[in-house]
């Protein structure tokens, strides 16, 4: 995630925009940053993102990130429903019936459970009323960084708080790879 960083870096510096799409290895486990450690198993192998949000277990998934100008979407929260709309879209392509979360009452990343997982925020991805793709941004300057996890397959039972979560394997009744995911984000993206 230390790329991501400096995507956002660079992004507030020249305004330039990044799409990013990558995987784990080994799996590890995530961390918002903001959130606290206690009540995460220790034996596993832990990162803090640069991201807010609640805690992901990467091993069967893709990680994306988007690095931006905010004014290239006009605020923050539509950047992170363009961007979700975009990967819907990646997601339909491959025959996935993916839709938005209505927006809701915020609720501080504090309250609730630990897994991002457990419960989607309004304009994350779902598929049968089911989370599907999880996400959190930060702003440095007038730049934002948007972290996500697309669930190809496993779960996230090794995230304490429940989960409500789906994944392409269960949807589509098969095994989805990393390769066939990020080719579907990259031709559904556009060129803005």
């Amino acid at each position: 995630m230390g790329v991501d960083v400096e995507l956002l870096a660079e992004s507030a510096r020249s305004g330039v925009k990044f799409l990013r799409l990558y995987r784990w290895d080994p799996p590890t486990l995530s961390l918002g940053r903001n959130q606290p450690i206690t009540a995460i198993a220790h034996d596993l192998p832990i990162v803090r993102r640069p991201t807010g949000g609640k805690a992901v277990w990467h091993e069967y998934e893709v990680t994306y990130a988007v690095a931006a100008p905010i004014a290239m979407f006009g605020s923050l929260r539509n950047a992170y429903c363009q961007i979700h709309t975009r990967l819907a879209e990646a997601l339909r392509s491959l025959r996935v019936d993916a839709t938005l979360a209505p927006y809701r009452p915020t609720v501080r990343p504090s309250d609730g459970p630990t897994s991002c997982f457990a419960a989607p925020a309004g304009g994350e991805i779902l598929v049968n009323g089911r989370k599907l793709v999880g996400s959190a941004q930060v702003r440095r300057g007038d730049a934002f960084l948007q972290h996500g996890s697309i669930l190809l397959d496993g779960s996230q039972d090794r995230v304490a708080g429940g989960t409500a979560e789906t994944t392409l394997a269960l949807v589509l009744g098969r095994s989805v790879t990393f390769e066939e995911v990020t080719r579907a984000v990259v031709a559904n993206w556009g060129g803005s």
